[in-house]
């Protein structure tokens, strides 16, 4: 496996609590959300290699301070370097998330998630590849990656081509907010604790003192409970969804939720719509061949192929659109991305293309994902 060295790391941005066997991280950047920088990528790298190898250590615990569990990569700074000529650094950030996103996905030992709060982008990336994910009544859960030029990334074509029938799709697509019952009820949290018990929760597993994953999975049984569905719920709507988003292409998909609206004056189905047509064309193309290539491959294939991806969009060679809906959506805030090609119907298959081949450039390579010996079962099937 390789190995990362910490080198003047802020620590304080990840706080560590020891308590027996379990170690407690607390991702601590409240202001930003939790949003992930370069230094707590790296930091959480250098510990989840470490209690890899430590036999001291049985379980870990990943938990966000304040309102959010985690908002998402720190995109506004690779923008910054991008504008300032150097998308490497860009590239590095994403190798280094993507290299974590994998080590958590192949685990040897359990990880348990508590996503109170916000989960977006980067921070399903590290709570959705581990073994438990537990939601609460604060959670709000998204992949809003094509409203800012980007797409699902961090290993989401491996883990939303895997929720129930296409809505993996929609999810991916429109960016759409869920709730804990629904991360639950689609497989995305694997329990549902209200927040007010998750100190006795915390509690319980650092008292069990063990790695057994059935026992660890009975533990928080204890102390959950079966979320009701908001009158609104998404997942009234799933019969339309696998209707609309089974479509091959997105017009296809857009196409068949026009239709469903001339037949239902539903405010769900004409705000998708919107949604849709508000999110990046080039961004929505790619996302879509992504999360369906996703299916049949694994977590690691899934992390090398979406790692291109990324690059071809850092280096904006066929698109500016992830710094122009940066700009519009986190720095200027006008909302008002101009993007670039302005139709889906613009965005040829040749361009869709190029961001799932391999970059020219003799100093770029493939994403290299460390070995891994001894992995587990539920590891070894993710490969």
């Amino acid at each position: 496996m390789a190995s990362f060295n910490s080198t003047g790391i802020d620590e304080d941005q990840v706080l560590v609590e020891e308590k027996q066997s379990v170690r407690l991280l607390t991702l601590n950047r409240p202001k930003q959300l939790n949003a992930l920088s370069s230094k707590m990528i790296s930091r959480l790298l250098e510990l989840f290699v470490s209690y890899e190898a430590d036999p001291g250590v049985k379980l870990v615990v990943v938990k966000g301070k304040g309102r959010a569990f985690c908002a998402g990569g720190d995109v506004s700074a690779v923008v910054r370097d991008i504008t300032r000529g150097d998308w490497r650094i860009g590239a590095n950030f994403f190798q280094k998330e993507f290299i974590l996103n994998y080590l958590m996905a192949t685990f040897s030992k359990p990880q348990v998630s508590l996503l109170n709060g916000i989960v977006m982008g980067g921070g399903a990336g590290v709570s959705i590849h581990g073994r438990f994910r537990v939601a609460t009544e604060n959670s709000v859960f998204a992949m809003p990656e094509t409203a800012l030029g980007l797409f699902p990334d961090v290993g989401a074509s491996y883990y939303l081509s895997r929720l129930p029938g296409f809505f993996g799709e929609y999810v991916g697509l429109t960016g759409a907010r869920l709730d804990g019952a629904e991360m639950l009820a689609c497989g995305l949290a694997t329990h549902f604790v209200a927040s007010e018990r998750l100190a006795q929760l915390e509690e319980a597993l650092c008292r069990a003192d063990t790695s057994q994953p059935s026992i660890i999975s009975e533990i928080i049984d204890k102390f959950s409970q079966t979320p009701i569905f908001k009158e609104q719920s998404v997942y009234h709507r799933l019969n339309v969804i696998d209707k609309c988003f089974s479509r091959r292409t997105v017009e296809d998909i857009l196409a068949a939720l026009e239709e469903e609206a001339l037949k239902n004056k539903d405010d769900w189905i004409s705000s998708t719509i919107q949604a849709l047509k508000k999110a990046s064309p080039t961004s929505l193309k790619i996302s879509l061949r992504s999360i369906r290539e996703g299916r049949l491959q694994g977590v690691g294939q899934c992390l090398i192929r979406e790692y291109r991806m990324v690059c071809h969009v850092l280096r904006g060679e066929v698109s500016k659109d992830f710094v122009e809906g940066c700009r519009a959506i986190l720095l200027d805030k006008d909302k008002n991305p101009k993007w670039e090609p302005s139709k889906l119907g613009l965005v040829t298959d040749d361009m869709v293309e190029r961001y799932f081949s391999r970059i020219e450039d003799k100093e770029w390579d493939d994403l290299k994902l460390p070995a891994r010996s001894n992995l587990p079962n539920s590891a070894i099937s993710k490969l």
